[in-house]
């Protein structure tokens, strides 16, 4: 399979939880010597504190903005002579697109578009688009997605994730442009905003605050460390067939309350605490509308093709997780009091 050159790499969305994690695996490789322009228009959870270790590197360059300001991508794109964009800014909590769709519509969708129109006058860039696999719907006790599932999307959030992963294949296929789409699975590790599972259950457990558990927590979910999910979407920039979609799966289902247990178990033998005592902790609460039950991935497309692979156990990782946040106990307060929104504001103006 030819390799891709990527030289200059525009990164939408990249103080995110996934793209600067992405930032922080790019800037590492040694086979990378170009610049990596990170836009982003620092909504709640845009958070530059997540490439403090990368600040300083000349490789890097921070721009502020939305990404559905097509004359200021077109501007970047030309300025830093821009060969690869790869896409993860998006809208990406279901409880917040249940109670405010337009926000998903217009950055998910629209700034998708925005985007294309860009490549579409500069077609030498080849386009990555980050997605998810809550595009395929729901699954049963048994089964999995693969590239071929059709779109069955259940919710505003995930309806505008599947509007945007057919706006990129049309234009692929319509402006014959260089485009490929990865849906992943639900992702953890470092950085992680703690409105998500893991790191609210983490938080909490630290706290001994209430652990709440949609419906009798038996829906299941795939999760995909951070880091791995870096490193296959830079074999997919290097690698990915033109026009094709790849699935990015961990391959490690576990119901929520189950994965709620195994947070109690890996902070109770980490702090010396009480497990039986955490699990007292758990209250359950009133579904969610929509909620899928269970997501699985057959990542075997990317694994033939590429190679890659999860690196370590989900149990290992976890632990690695947990002590991450025992040990960065600055970074979650400043969001938790929302100091990091002073710093932004302090310093930026978005155009």
């Amino acid at each position: 399979m030819k390799q891709r050159k990527i030289t200059n790499i525009l990164v939408t969305g990249g103080a995110g939880f996934i793209g600067s994690a992405f930032i922080r695996y790019l800037l590492q490789k040694t086979t990378f010597t170009g610049t990596c322009v990170n836009l982003d228009l620092l909504t709640y959870a845009g958070n530059l504190q997540n490439l403090r270790e990368i600040e300083g590197n000349p490789q890097y360059v921070f721009a502020h903005g939305d990404i559905r300001n097509q004359a200021l991508v077109e501007h970047l794109c030309q300025e830093h002579a821009i060969d690869t964009i790869i896409h993860f800014a998006a809208e990406s909590h279901v409880d917040r697109s249940i109670l405010g769709p337009q926000a998903f519509i217009e950055t998910n969708i629209l700034g998708t578009f925005h985007l294309l129109e860009v490549v579409r006058k500069l077609p030498h860039i080849h386009f990555h688009h980050v997605s998810t696999d809550e595009v395929y719907g729901c699954l049963g006790d048994a089964g999995f997605f693969t590239e071929e599932t059709p779109y069955q999307p259940n919710s505003p959030y995930s309806a505008s994730k599947a509007s945007s992963d057919l706006l990129v294949r049309s234009y692929g296929k319509t402006y014959q442009l260089s485009t490929c789409t990865s849906n992943c699975s639900n992702n953890y590790g470092p950085y992680h905003f703690p409105e998500k599972l893991i790191p609210l259950m983490i938080l909490n457990v630290f706290q001994e605050k209430p652990l709440p558990v949609y419906g009798e927590g038996k829906n299941v979910r795939d999760w995909l460390y951070v880091e791995d999910h870096a490193a296959a979407l830079y074999r997919l920039l290097e690698e990915g067939r033109r026009g094709e979609t790849y699935n990015i799966g961990g391959e490690e289902e576990w119901r929520n309350i189950d994965l709620v247990h195994l947070i109690i178990s890996t902070i109770a033998e980490i702090q010396g605490k009480d497990e039986n005592r955490l699990k007292e902790l758990i209250t359950y609460v009133k579904d969610r509308p929509g909620h899928d039950f269970r997501y699985a991935i057959d990542c075997s497309k990317i694994k033939n093709e590429l190679g890659w692979s999860p690196s370590r156990s989900f149990k290992e990782r976890m632990r690695e997780t947990v002590i991450w946040y025992m040990q960065n106990e600055e970074w979650t307060n400043n969001i938790l009091n929302g100091s990091y929104r002073d710093w932004v504001a302090e310093n930026y103006h978005a155009r």
